[in-house]
């Protein structure tokens, strides 16, 4: 460890050429783990050689250089009304009716295999490549190589190269075909290396999973990632509904969580019609514009696709889409926040929270659950209006010593 962080460190000041030895010599030690791994010495030469990082990626951290950043997925960085915009959802829901018309048998298989519906992985692959018209840009090999030489999570991006390695020796993908995100998500539905040796189904029988040309093995793939985390057959992702007005925002986190009948006794009214099966199901509030927009009561199966991607925006976009390819209904409320504090301002106020004993998840920038909950005890603690909303005038109140 000590004789590759020098390496490092000599690459951050050394010519371009040096780095590139570092890196090289780095992607050589692998080779016992590869080998370990059951890749062949004829692949790890063939897919190594010539490799190169790409310092461009973000999320790297190189002594003697400035950080390049987070990603600054849209996710973390966008208001609502711009991730979910709803010509946007209109026209992949339109878009996922007819899928869900051509792919009807193997979609019809993927629920009873795992108790997925249609729509969900529809909407899953919709979010993630439009439906495959989205190329992903980059080399996968070269993003897991630069992530694990000089990413900030090099442990797990050191265990991705290898099984990336791994799938290129047992035929699953070619390297032409094997492109990824910068955070080296691959195929139709966006599968790390480990997603696809883990969850991968070859539901068209080839001998391998295709999630890169085969529908019917990338949604079945995406559907036993959510089966394998949790997904509750027959349970809805969420519920909209209308907050009273004395809605008390801090409330808006995983572990506040009760019936949602007991949710409507607090008058959350939900927007539609619930069954008695329905309102016997345990719920969290979620408000991702605090007190502006739309209000939900969250089931155990939003989490599920949490875990597919950890933004509250994501699941309500794939939520949401999966709602309209079966009812044209738009949200009940309306978004109405107009910007979004940036990811630096926003890792500022978690850090003042934190100080504060008040916020006690990661600094990272996003304005989750737990940061705006925070952010609303913060509100109450300062004498401020409450709305659990990251606001500059938030940001200042904090910066003044409020």
């Amino acid at each position: 460890m000590i004789a590759w962080t020098l390496a490092l460190t000599i690459a951050a000041a050394a010519p371009a050429q040096a780095a590139d030895a570092a890196f090289t010599q780095f992607i050589a030690s692998l080779w016992p783990e590869a080998q370990a791994a059951g890749v062949s010495r004829a692949t790890f030469e063939r897919e190594t050689a010539g490799l190169e990082p790409d310092y461009k990626l973000p999320d790297l951290a190189l002594p003697g250089r400035p950080s390049t950043g987070a990603g600054g997925q849209a996710e973390f960085v966008q208001v609502p009304a711009a991730y979910v915009k709803g010509a946007t959802i209109a026209r992949l829901a339109a878009e996922g009716q007819r899928l869900m018309q051509k792919y009807k048998a193997p979609l019809d298989r993927i629920e009873a295999m795992f108790g997925v519906p249609a729509p969900v992985v529809l909407a899953i692959w919709g979010r993630e490549t439009d439906f495959g018209r989205y190329t992903s840009p980059h080399d996968a090999l070269k993003v897991l190589a630069t992530q694990a030489y000089a990413g900030r999570r090099k442990d797990q991006y050191r265990t991705e190269f290898i099984l990336a390695l791994k799938m290129l020796n047992d035929g699953d993908v070619s390297r032409k075909d094997f492109r990824a995100s910068w955070a080296g998500a691959t195929g139709l539905t966006q599968f790390l290396p480990s997603d696809y040796v883990k969850h991968g189904v070859d539901l068209d029988g080839t001998g391998h999973a295709d999630i890169w040309h085969s529908v019917p093995d990338a949604l079945a793939s995406a559907a036993k990632q959510l089966a394998d985390k949790g997904w509750q057959p027959g349970v809805r992702w969420a519920y909209e509904v209308l907050a009273p007005v004395n809605a008390d925002c801090t409330m808006g986190v995983p572990e506040v969580k009760q019936p949602i009948s007991e949710w409507i006794r607090a008058r959350y009214a939900p927007v539609r019609r619930l069954s008695a099966t329905e309102v016997a199901q345990p719920a969290s509030l979620l408000q991702p514009e605090g007190t502006y927009g739309p209000s939900f009561l969250t089931t155990a199966n939003y989490f599920v696709i949490k875990q597919y991607n950890f933004s509250d925006l994501y699941v309500l976009f794939v939520g949401h889409l999966s709602d309209r390819m079966t009812d044209p209904s738009p949200f009940r409320t309306p978004w109405s926040a107009s910007s979004q504090l940036k990811t630096k301002s926003v890792e500022a106020m978690q850090k003042h929270l934190a100080r504060l004993g008040l916020y006690s998840d990661k600094i990272d920038g996003k304005a989750g659950m737990q940061t705006r909950a925070a952010l609303g005890a913060y509100q109450k603690s300062a004498g401020l209006k409450v709305d659990c909303w990251p606001s500059e005038a938030v940001l200042n109140a904090m910066n003044a010593g409020r």
